[in-house]
Formats: structure tokens, sequence, C-alpha cells
């Protein structure tokens, strides 16, 4: 009986194994995270997959937790490759980074098993929405949060943010073009809060529609504004109509921060992003 690494010619073949890495991204240089049909428009995956290929001497594709949008950040995306090469995760690591340019860099690797899958085995992600509400721009984080002049009101936003907890249909706060099956979505928790000169708007849900949260940021900012009273943000929910919720809120200030999968898969768990809202969790 031949071996599963054996062919029946006789020769040898090295069985692929799985890993799944760590990956952290400021998004402003890219045009989001999947790969794009137009040659030199760049994406995260592409450049992860480029310098991921250099370390397996191989052509590697990666699958990710969630697709994050053109200028979207990422602190905590999972992704998941398999390959014939052998490499400890250090390497996978290190190896990696010395590919990749200052805006992307690997966190940790792990070797799991093929019954892992980074999108498919998820059962809750969460987002960072942060915002500086003040007179004057800032120059430091342009890139890295949402301005705003207006003074919002956080008591206002999270009376609206309690309209959207619970299974609900989200037609109303996706993309117009959003390829998503279905628009029935679980938000477990939305709520907003200051950390230091910040306004965040944190949410967890089993998963996301296209532009979901920048929808549902730009509703509580107009909400906390006084420009909507708390009570839109249901009314726009029931109107299951993407034109009756209002602008979509920049991509800057959104970090995907958190991905939770079952524990038979024993994933490290990684500080809650951005680092410098450190003990905001």
């Amino acid at each position: 009986m031949k071996s599963e690494n054996e062919t029946t010619a006789g020769a040898i073949s090295i069985a692929p194994v799985r890993y799944a890495l760590c990956v952290e991204y400021a998004g402003f240089a890219y045009h989001g995270w999947q790969v794009q049909k137009a040659n030199g428009v760049p994406s995260v995956q592409e450049t992860v997959e480029k310098a991921l290929s250099q370390v397996a001497n191989e052509p590697i594709d990666v699958i990710c937790a969630g697709r994050t949008d053109a200028g979207v950040n990422g602190t905590y995306q999972i992704i998941h490759f398999d390959t014939t090469a052998r490499r400890d995760e250090r390497a996978w690591v290190l190896g990696t980074n010395t590919y990749l340019p200052d805006d992307i860099a690997i966190q940790w690797a792990r070797r799991v098993g093929g019954d892992f899958h980074a999108r498919f085995s998820a059962r809750e992600r969460r987002y960072r929405y942060l915002i500086r509400s003040a007179p004057v721009k800032p120059a430091l984080l342009a890139r890295g949060v949402t301005w705003t002049h207006r003074e919002l009101d956080l008591a206002r936003m999270n009376a609206a943010a309690k309209y959207l907890v619970g299974e609900h249909d989200f037609t109303s706060y996706r993309a117009i073009g959003c390829q998503a099956k279905s628009p029935i979505r679980e938000v477990r928790v939305l709520q907003v809060y200051r950390a230091g000169e910040l306004i965040v708007i944190d949410v967890q849900a089993n998963a996301f529609l296209h532009h979901m949260v920048r929808n549902i940021a730009g509703v509580l900012m107009k909400v906390g504004a006084g420009e909507a009273e708390p009570e839109w943000a249901q009314d726009v929910l029931r109107a299951r109509d993407r034109r009756k919720g209002g602008i979509t809120a920049p991509p800057y200030g959104l970090y995907f921060v958190d991905v939770r999968y079952p524990e038979q898969f024993d994933l490290p768990a990684s500080p809650l992003g951005p680092y410098f809202l450190a003990g905001a969790d």
C-alpha cells in the first residue's frame, strides 16, 4: 500500500499543510483587501501573497476572514493558505515581513488542521470606527481617523445604536452594489464611547455587509450632530432602502480588529487595535 505522499509512479510528493496568519495593515495606500482585476492597482491581498510566495518558493493564494474596502485598516485580519513548503512559524512571520512594505505586517503564524477556514470557521467579527470631533482637522492621523467639525452627542448616538442591535434586514445599511445573497445580519454589540480625544463606534456581528459599518457610522454621526433624532436609525432600518440611509462615512477611521473562532482552533488572541487605543476594550 502506498503512503499518502507517494505517487503511483513511485515518486514522493509532499502533502500540503495549512497555516493561519494574522495580518495588520494600514489601508489608505490600497484599493481594499481583494486582488483587483486591473493591472497596477494595489491590494493588500496581492501584496501579502507575493511576500508569502517568496518565503514558500511557490505560488501562495490566501483566504481572508473578511474583505475590507479601499482605505480601510486591519489589525486582526486572519488568513489561511495551503502549501507544501515546510517553514517554522517564526520563519513565516519574520521571513514574510522582510518582503512586505512598512504598512503591512504579519503578527503571528500557526499551523492548523485542514478543517480550519479563515472565512467559514469565523463565528463573529468586530470593527472599530474612530472619529475625531474637533474644530480643526488632525494632521498626524489624517488617514487614521475620520474628522468632523461637528460636536457629537454620544448619548444620542448610543440611543440610536440600540435600534440596530439584534438580527435585522440591513438592506438600508449596505452598499447598493453589495453582492451578499442575504441582507440579514445579527449585530451583537454596538456601542459608542470616548477613548482619549477620539470617539469610538465599536460593533460586533456574526458577519457584515458591504459598507455596513460605514453606513451605520454615517447614521450615528448625523444623529450625534443633532441633525436627526435617534429613532431615525430605526426608520432607516425599516425602510429597507439604501437611499434612505444618508451619507456613507469615510473609510479612513475604520479598523477590522477581531475575529472569533471556535476554541478548538486555539488561535492567539491579539490585543484589540489599533495600538493607540490600548486599554479601550
